[in-house]
């Protein structure tokens, strides 16, 4: 039996710790843990594959300067590599020295790549399902690889496995999400109410802003429905559903008031918002886009808005004072309202720095020509106050919570 040196496998086995306790994804683990293996083993290459079928397919690679014989995504059949000797006791896990083997020396791949030295480890899921091989090799023998080496083989291999695992929780997750968002779509379970923005000078609602109510078992904001369907890629879907039943009850609203509709900026640069805008009154309409969401390059969304702007459209940027874009994007979109975030109205009575914020903006908007909108007024104390800065376009639950359209307060 070859002598371990206890050295290297303790410096090997606090890798294994290192790695574990870090906070990564699970490729970037499993990458760090091929990379501490191969420098480990002082081999060449060093990969995780999943076995398909007849296939063993490489998922993460870790082979410096080597990419063009092993890359990520490349398949081999278990007919041509080790694999399914290993697994079926045919060849040894641990093969210092691949010529001592009469079976590996019979194998083209053996001297193809050529492969001197191979150490590879069975993959086993949580539920005791095999995955795939955990494997190291390089061009030489080396009869310095030893049982030691095989252990930390085997325990990055049980690390990768863990990985393994939580990347398919996380991927079940996801697409239990992404089916009931589906549900969620083909049902329309989804209600829209209605939030008057009254003008306090002729106290009349001058718009309405369309907001979303979620029918569904589970209680969760609307905010958090739009963003979990962003991030499995039906945004834009439960965006434009939204967008679509807040729109067909536009010729019920006042006559002399627009509606307002919220919209990522990624929708309202899509092809399906515009097409469906362009089968409404536009100057009834304002696209209200949120600060919460980045919007990448404002100057080149205000160009795709521009045609529809020149028909009336209008472009509101909510939650103005907070957020990603701040004035540079203001400037670059030129909206026609700005809406001035609750957190500056909040006890804006009792405060000095959100009285100058709210000031300042309020301002910017007349240097810059468009309507400022003061949201989430909820006392008798902020109004005063806002009406003293020069805001006269309100809305918050003081003057009308969000309703169904047939139950909107009506003009004094």
């Amino acid at each position: 039996m070859l002598n371990p040196d206890p050295a290297q496998f303790d410096t090997a086995m606090t890798s294994v710790s290192a790695l574990a306790s870090r906070s990564n994804s699970a490729g970037d683990v499993i990458q760090r843990s091929l990379e501490a293996a191969r420098a480990h083993l002082d081999l060449e290459v060093a990969y995780l594959s999943e076995i398909e079928g007849d296939e063993s397919v490489f998922r993460h690679v870790d082979a410096p300067g080597l990419e063009d014989m092993i890359k990520v995504g490349d398949r081999r059949s278990l007919d041509d590599v080790y694999c399914r000797h290993i697994l079926e006791g045919r060849l040894p896990e641990l093969i210092p020295d691949t010529s001592a083997e009469p079976l590996a020396v019979s194998m083209p791949i053996t001297s193809a790549v050529p492969i001197g030295a191979h150490v590879s480890v069975p993959v086993r899921l949580r539920n005791g399902d095999l995955y795939g091989m955990f494997c190291c090799l390089g061009p030489n023998a080396d009869a310095t690889l030893n049982p030691r080496d095989l252990h930390v083989m085997r325990c990055f291999a049980d690390m990768a496995a863990m990985e393994v695992d939580k990347e398919r929780d996380a991927q079940a997750v996801t697409d239990a999400r992404r089916q009931q968002l589906r549900i969620i779509i083909a049902q329309e379970l989804l209600d829209v109410v209605y939030q008057p923005i009254w003008n306090t000078r002729t106290n009349r609602a001058i718009a309405f802003e369309a907001l979303s109510r979620f029918r569904t078992e589970e209680a969760r904001t609307p905010d958090l429905w739009f963003a979990e369907a962003q991030s499995v890629g039906l945004g834009l879907d439960l965006e434009m559903l939204a967008i679509t039943k807040a729109l067909s009850r536009l010729e019920e609203l006042p006559a002399d008031a627009y509606l307002t509709v919220n919209c990522s900026p990624q929708c309202a640069a899509s092809v399906e918002l515009s097409e469906t805008l362009k089968q409404y009154p536009l100057d009834r309409i304002a696209v209200e886009l949120t600060e919460h969401e980045k919007i990448d390059d404002a100057a080149t969304l205000a160009r795709v808005l521009e045609p529809l702007r020149k028909d009336g459209l209008r472009i509101a940027v909510d939650d103005a004072g907070s957020g990603y874009s701040g004035l540079q994007q203001i400037l670059e979109l030129k909206p026609d309202i700005i809406k001035l975030d609750r957190f500056f109205v909040r006890s804006i009575e009792n405060d000095p720095s959100r009285q100058a914020m709210a000031s300042a903006l309020a301002t910017f908007s007349r240097s810059v020509k468009c309507s400022i909108i003061a949201e989430g007024v909820e006392t008798e104390g902020e109004l005063r106050a806002l009406g003293e800065l020069g805001f006269h376009q309100i809305q918050g639950y003081l003057l009308g919570k969000p309703a169904a359209i047939d139950q909107l307060r009506h003009p004094a």
